[in-house]
């Protein structure tokens, strides 16, 4: 709702009022430090650093004691994950190996939406095996991952050494918390608010911070106490990052003027990569990987999913909405370019969205549960 929200702004007659929401100087000073951004780049820079910093949460639970914590549950998502992101970047390089400037776009078919495809296929109800699901949420949270290291390794700008030295004096700081069992929040949240302005200073993206931040809270406590501060933590973000900070950003971003464009403009070097990426660039990377992890028995599939359920899932992978629109902002900065970059992550997501949902309807049992609902019906 809030991306169709910014697309029928930005052609409506008050587009003006969109673009200058989104161009308004917001400026924090405390003497000579001084954060001046468009309330775009606070949105991009800082809310989704409080996204990523959920994503850094689950990602450390996960491995610790959840769907990746044994090599068994980890090996079919894994390889679904590596094969999701390297077939999407492949196409896109190969469709537009002629145009230098666009390929510093090729991570960006390699996301996933972990909220969006999750979203989709909780539309299916208590028809899903909850296997189909631990393998998409984990598929998702291991393409996270990846799409994390990428921004950190191929988006980062020129480095700025003091600033990154004293990020790093946080970064032990939050260490020391961690290892003296702190269990209250207060204390990571206020280094972690230093190390991500050290961090947007240094050149890194700041969102990292947020993942840098998110390892170093404690999932237990000390002996004999079951709390877990990172639980807690998670449990009160999840909706505020889903129902605020999810749709601010789409709103942020998803705005596309659509008054000269033509049906050809898809079939540009950069939308193009990125649609046939995420479309079929994902569906053959998963189910390739995954068929090949079969074969050689290094993986193999949950007892009560079919592979046209996996096929179903590998298509709704290829919803990159968020994080796809996210590496598309670090990618390019030309209007037309980032333009260009909406009109591929809209197509491909959409028909994925579409397809995969068309897929699994017909993949998955009329009724899953006689008599009465799912007793796991949320995906949480």
């Amino acid at each position: 709702m809030a991306a169709a929200l910014a697309l029928l702004l930005d052609n409506s007659a008050l587009s003006w009022l969109y673009d200058g929401l989104l161009q308004i100087p917001v400026v924090i000073q405390v003497g000579a430090l001084e954060l001046n951004k468009p309330l775009l780049l606070w949105i991009n820079d800082g809310l989704m650093a409080v996204f990523f910093f959920l994503i850094g949460l689950e990602i450390k639970r996960e491995v610790a004691e959840g769907r990746l914590s044994n090599l068994r549950q980890a090996g079919l998502p894994v390889i679904a994950a590596i094969g999701g992101m390297a077939v999407p970047a492949v196409i896109y390089l190969a469709l537009n190996a002629g145009d230098p400037p666009a390929i510093r776009g090729w991570a960006i078919p390699a996301a996933t939406d972990i909220a969006f495809a999750l979203g989709v296929l909780a539309l299916l109800g208590p028809r899903v095996p909850v296997a189909l699901k631990v393998f998409l949420l984990a598929l998702a949270i291991i393409d996270d991952l990846g799409a994390i290291v990428i921004i950190a390794l191929f988006y980062t700008s020129e480095l700025s050494p003091p600033a990154l030295v004293i990020a790093v004096v946080g970064i032990f700081v939050l260490a020391y918390l961690n290892a003296r069992n702190v269990t209250r929040i207060a204390p990571y949240l206020i280094i972690g608010l230093f190390v991500w302005v050290s961090v947007l200073k240094s050149g890194v993206h700041a969102t990292l911070a947020g993942v840098i931040v998110a390892l170093f809270i404690p999932l237990r406590a000390g002996t004999g106490n079951d709390r877990s501060l990172l639980k807690e933590v998670e449990h009160g973000l999840e909706p505020w990052v889903a129902f605020g900070i999810l749709p601010v950003f789409a709103f942020a971003n998803a705005g596309l003027a659509l008054n000269g464009l033509a049906l050809s403009d898809l079939f540009a070097g950069i939308p193009l990569g990125i649609a046939v990426g995420l479309f079929i660039g994902k569906q053959v990377g998963i189910m390739g990987f995954v068929w090949a992890g079969v074969r050689l028995g290094v993986a193999r599939l949950p007892d009560d999913v079919t592979w046209l359920q996996i096929y179903g899932v590998a298509l709704l992978a290829g919803i990159g909405f968020t994080m796809s629109l996210f590496i598309g902002t670090l990618a390019f900065s030309d209007p037309e370019q980032t333009a260009a970059v909406r009109i591929g992550v809209l197509a491909g997501s959409l028909l994925s969205a579409i397809i995969g949902t068309l897929v699994l309807r017909r993949a998955l049992p009329t009724r899953r549960f006689a008599g009465k609902a799912s007793p796991i019906a949320k995906l949480n």
